[in-house]
């Protein structure tokens, strides 16, 4: 059986994250009807639902950062409605290769963030709405939505020390006793490691080292010496 160890987390955080997802959306609901008055069913894309899960339940992930949430979203928009413009007479075929290339632009650009391909997709599919916008649909309500919940998330994540968002902008509040060195495994080593597995893995270095620091520090369940020796000899 597979454990999910992502779901490990407190009540606290469940409600935190329901917060801040529901004035991020109120937020995004709110200034789009206000600038974008009159557009109707493009006042806030779907697919910004999908990006306040990542911001407001995982703020540390990879994926939920600003640059692949502006990036991701800003080149979906941009392929879609390329695709809706130039495949026009065939939009399913026009709606698969919106998010298949999306996928592989995000890749490209270092910017993979999820609801980026459904705005590739809504920018096919939207309607005759979203489509008579052109390429003004990334910046509204594209654009504007995804800064507005991003504005959000940062002011709403601040006053929680465990929340840093964006996490490049904070150092920890408390950190976790560690060795001497910075870092118990070297970054050349996690590299090696992620080549290994050969798959997107949505976690930070540092919040991968200090998962490694508590796990070797927990009192219940002490770590083999052999573990111990590894943890020694990387440093």
């Amino acid at each position: 059986m597979v454990r999910r160890l992502a779901y490990s987390v407190s009540e606290r955080e469940h409600l935190i994250s329901a917060v801040g997802g529901l004035l991020g959306i109120l937020a995004a609901l709110w200034v789009s009807h206000f600038w974008l008055d009159g557009h109707g069913g493009v006042l806030a894309i779907a697919s910004m639902g999908s990006s306040a899960v990542l911001l407001f339940a995982a703020p540390h992930g990879a994926m939920s950062q600003p640059w692949p949430v502006l990036g991701g979203h800003l080149v979906s928009a941009l392929i879609g409605v390329s695709c809706a413009r130039w495949l026009g007479g065939e939009p399913m075929l026009a709606a698969a290769l919106a998010v298949s290339l999306s996928i592989a632009a995000m890749y490209k650009l270092r910017c993979l963030h999820p609801p980026g391909a459904a705005t590739a997709f809504y920018a096919v599919l939207g309607g005759e709405v979203v489509h008579a916008l052109g390429y003004a649909y990334l910046f509204s309500p594209v654009l504007l939505n995804v800064i507005v919940l991003m504005v959000v998330a940062v002011a709403f994540n601040y006053p929680f020390a465990w929340r840093r968002y964006p996490q490049s902008w904070h150092q920890r509040m408390q950190p976790v006793a560690m060795t001497a060195e910075k870092s118990m495994i070297p970054h050349s080593s996690l590299v090696y490691a992620l080549s290994q597995i050969d798959t997107f893995v949505d976690i930070s270095e540092d919040d991968l080292q200090r998962i490694y620091a508590l796990a070797l520090a927990d009192p219940q369940h002490p770590v083999p010496a052999a573990t111990s020796e590894l943890a020694g000899s990387l440093r």
